[in-house]
């Protein structure tokens, strides 16, 4: 069922469209993505907690929902804005429309609103607070007022909110073999807010997962022996993370294998002595290319990351290994001294691009060798 919407940002500019999904109103920074399918992957992503996603694909909603895609177990978004919604999916693993899946996840979501438009704004302006909403629900005034209110997402640890309350062991493969890991070199994840293929590629090629909090320390993980340390994706911004750049650190002076992937990226960086900022409208889509600094070549990856690491900050032991070829921007480093690494965008893809799940690979190398000293 359909309502009267409106998406309000803080510099002003207002959209009245289709509202559909659960009629509320929600604030957020708004965001656009570029991926051309995955939008189940994506809404589900954590990473997008606090965050109103414009998608820049004009059919949203075409494939419905099935019971296979999801990255986590609910809709992290705090709304979806798109140009066209289809309201009667046509897909063979489809169990239920995106309506109802938003509706299931109280989650609001508006269409018929011109998203290159708002795309442009973003662009120019760079990523604006924003409130989607109800006009049953919210006024223009005080949805605009609403979106200049919202304190936004730097200084915002969100890490500790989407982080699994209880520790629990992966094993099972990517999908659809699930195969369960036969291999015995057990890592540690830190979920700051995971995606699920993550967890199934590092079950592929590294081994058993133990998944655990965001705020577990050093000296609880040092009991389980691990053989590598992984620090997962995540929302909010990295620097506020205390509690897990001081458990990094130690880590790096154990020596025990490290590998970390946007979020993760990110907090290994601080860890080193490296430092963040807030990007303009951060890098949203599964069509990003990202060029390797010793063998120039160019892989196309999915991103989602709205902070990055100062390149120029680096300290002398750790070295750049990736670049963006949009803007320039660091997208993976490795310490010279301790094995550890991490890249900015997302090799498990889900949605986009595989090319660079060689990774993994290279993180499944580092946990056998450092399981044979």
């Amino acid at each position: 069922m359909s309502f009267q919407a409106i998406l309000a940002l803080e510099d002003g500019s207002v959209f009245y469209g289709r509202g559909f999904g659960k009629e509320k109103f929600d604030v957020g920074e708004l965001v656009f993505n570029t991926s051309m399918s995955g939008y189940q992957e994506i809404i589900t992503d954590p990473s997008y907690k606090k965050q109103i996603i414009t998608f820049t694909h004009p059919h949203i909603g075409n494939t419905g929902i099935n019971n296979d895609d999801n990255e986590s177990n609910q809709v992290h978004s705090s709304g979806i804005v798109v140009n066209k919604f289809c309201e009667k999916p046509s897909n063979w693993r489809s169990v239920k429309s995106l309506e109802e899946f938003l509706n299931e996840n109280d989650v609001m979501a508006i269409s018929d609103v011109d998203t290159r438009e708002i795309t442009t704004i973003l662009r120019e302006k760079g990523a604006l607070n924003c409130c989607i909403g109800s006009l049953s629900k919210i006024s223009e005034k005080d949805a605009i007022k609403k979106a200049q209110e919202f304190d936004g997402l730097k200084g915002m640890d969100l890490a500790q909110v989407v982080s699994t309350r209880d520790e629990y062991i992966w094993n099972e493969g990517v999908w659809p073999e699930n195969k369960k890991t036969r291999d015995s070199n057990m890592v540690v994840a830190y979920d700051y807010g995971i995606k699920e293929n993550i967890l199934r590629l590092l079950a592929d090629h590294v081994g058993e997962v133990k998944v655990v909090n965001a705020e577990t320390p050093f000296e609880e993980i040092m009991k389980f022996s691990p053989k590598g340390i992984f620090l997962s994706n995540g929302p909010g911004d990295p620097e506020p993370c205390v509690y897990a750049i001081d458990s990094i650190r130690k880590f790096l002076k154990e020596g025990v294998p490290i590998f970390g992937i946007c979020l993760g990226h990110q907090l290994l960086a601080l860890a080193g002595g490296a430092k963040t900022y807030k990007m303009k409208f951060g890098h949203h889509g599964a069509n990003h290319p990202v060029q390797d600094i010793e063998s120039k070549e160019v892989f196309i990856t999915s991103q989602n990351h709205g902070f990055a690491v100062d390149e120029d900050t680096l300290p002398s032991n750790i070295k750049t290994t990736h670049i963006s070829l949009f803007d320039k921007s660091l997208q993976g480093i490795e310490f010279k001294d301790t094995p550890a690494f991490s890249f900015q965008g997302h090799p498990e893809a889900s949605p986009g691009p595989q090319e660079i799940q060689s990774l993994f690979k290279k993180f499944s190398t580092m946990v056998k060798d450092y399981a044979e000293t």
